[in-house]
């Protein structure tokens, strides 16, 4: 057989249960595109406005932003489309384009998170030295890396994705993602699934190890600081807790629905399930840090009443 893939679409058989409902989705997840693309912009557009803000934890925040608007790019105008399809089809490369968009969001999403981690650390820990460790350079560096180091690495196992020939079309999900899409290949795919397992860890363990080290850390040091320093670094830290939190859920989500067999759950129950990890995280991050770090709600009001009287005026 030559090295071509013999199936050159996908049929994605999950949009066959909204059918019923598919005007009432597709009002849904028009109201979240549009919700998640205004409050990433909004969020984007006070960080660069503020000179306040030009610091490397609200750098790093604009950067979550700019990933989560890239992830729900790679997403929604798809579900979108389908919705109003009959056919639910996508062809082979719109699908390799998905499964890269998606997969790599995910993991930009978990390194950029481990560096604001990091970030916290030193601010806690080492207060004095932060503008030195947290330079404008380093974190030029750190963000780039955040970038760069997911895309290479996911993008060397992708490789091996892109020379799979496929025999299956069905699809049971709203949308490509690379374990689903590997499974419908015509040959043999243990060395493929090794491979994918390796480059989860790489992709996975470091950053792990960054939050829970960065973490222990300002653990220890709250452990012997004042009931103020205390309260201090938890609002410091609650913001990027519940990011980490809300990313591992999605997270999770997304590992039980890939590899264990869930025919025992209702089916837009997986549905939901397998959306979390693309929907929410983009959608609530920028919501986290609006609403629980004061000097962006500062900003943000400030924004706002500067429009209105803009408009008045006019």
């Amino acid at each position: 057989m030559e090295n071509g893939s013999v199936v050159m679409s996908f049929i994605l058989m999950a949009y066959t249960e909204m059918e019923d409902h598919r005007y009432l989705y597709f009002t849904g997840f028009l109201l979240l595109f549009i919700l998640m693309l205004l409050t990433n912009i909004i969020l984007i557009t006070v960080i660069y406005i503020a000179t306040a803000l030009h610091e490397p934890m609200y750098f790093l925040m604009c950067n979550l932003s700019v990933n989560g608007i890239y992830g729900t790019i790679s997403l929604i105008p798809s579900v979108l489309g389908n919705l109003m399809s009959h056919t639910y089809e996508i062809s082979l490369t719109a699908c390799f384009l998905q499964v890269f968009c998606l997969h790599t969001y995910g993991s930009v999403e978990f390194s950029i998170l481990a560096v604001m981690g990091y970030d916290r650390y030193v601010a806690i820990c080492h207060p004095f030295h932060y503008h030195q460790l947290m330079s404008h350079r380093n974190v030029c560096i750190f963000i780039a890396f955040s970038w760069i180091y997911p895309c290479i690495v996911f993008g060397l196992y992708f490789i091996l994705t892109v020379q799979c020939t496929f025999c299956g079309r069905i699809i049971e999900k709203v949308c490509c993602v690379n374990f689903e899409l590997v499974k419908l290949s015509c040959f043999d795919i243990s060395f493929h699934s090794k491979v994918g397992f390796v480059v989860t860890v790489f992709i996975i363990v470091p950053q792990v190890l960054m939050i829970l080290f960065s973490y222990a850390q300002i653990l220890r040091i709250c452990l012997s600081a004042s009931k103020e320093s205390q309260a201090k670094a938890v609002q410091t830290c609650t913001p990027h807790l519940l990011a980490v939190i809300n990313y591992a859920v999605g997270w999770f989500f997304e590992v039980i629905q890939s590899r264990f067999n869930m025919s025992h759950v209702p089916y837009k129950a997986r549905i939901f399930l397998s959306l979390y990890f693309l929907i929410f995280p983009p959608l609530l991050n920028p919501v986290i840090y609006g609403i629980t770090i004061q000097v962006i709600r500062v900003q943000i009001f400030k924004l706002f009443f500067t429009c209105k009287n803009r408009l008045s005026t006019q």
